[in-house]
């Protein structure tokens, strides 16, 4: 495997680029819509059954089939892999969000309004800032699950570290097919594990320390 890393370092550093770029992308697209999502969810109480389905059903989609519906849709590329990721990513925001959301005192929210604070300053300054610990263990948990899903986009010809892995298996017996999809396996761990550490002090710079665990 060293030897395969030796002949390529170039192309290997780029690929693990875009695979972080592409996961980094689509978490941040997730986080933005589930958030929203979440918004409208405490807003209509009734909408949290459908939300915590939906999020529930959703994962239980193989990815392999989400891809292969988007290819006569869409094509092949970049395109379908972030849609594919983002699909999935916004599951657990989405759950985290709501229970995040729901879990902030209706008497904190009640103090804000008597003070003539406007809905969306509540929630921008009481109710987000209260509810980021949890959305932000939704983010690491998705961003986690991105990672693979990324690599499993090779399908359709995503870019990252996935092209390693199913060249590797395609030729699986040949010269340096082993070497391969081991490069591409242990290099999504090792991007998955350094961007979980920069989260991590992310959530520690961004998080309150009254409500910090």
């Amino acid at each position: 495997m060293w030897e395969f890393i030796r002949k390529q370092p170039g192309q290997l550093l780029y690929n693990s680029y875009q695979h972080a770029s592409l996961v980094i992308q689509a978490v941040i697209l997730a986080t933005v819509i589930a958030v929203a999502l979440a918004v409208v969810v405490i807003r209509i109480p009734r909408l949290a059954g459908v939300a915590n389905a939906i999020s529930a059903i959703g994962l239980t989609i193989p990815s392999f089939a989400l891809l292969g519906l988007l290819i006569p849709l869409i094509g092949i590329g970049w395109q379908p892999a972030l849609i594919a990721v983002c699909f999935y990513a916004v599951l657990p925001i989405l759950r985290n969000a709501v229970v995040g959301l729901q879990g902030v005192e209706p008497s904190l929210v009640e103090s804000a309004y008597g003070m003539g604070m406007s809905p969306a300053r509540v929630l921008a300054r009481i109710e987000l800032p209260l509810a980021w610990p949890v959305i932000l263990a939704g983010i690491r948990v998705s961003m986690q699950m991105s990672f693979g899903i990324a690599a499993i986009s090779a399908y359709v010809l995503g870019p990252g570290l996935g092209t390693y892995i199913f060249s590797g298996l395609s030729n699986i017996g040949g010269a340096g097919s082993v070497a391969s999809a081991l490069t591409g396996t242990i290099g999504v761990v090792i991007i998955a594990l350094i961007v979980d550490g920069l989260l991590v002090l992310l959530a520690r710079a961004t998080t309150s320390k009254g409500i910090r665990v």
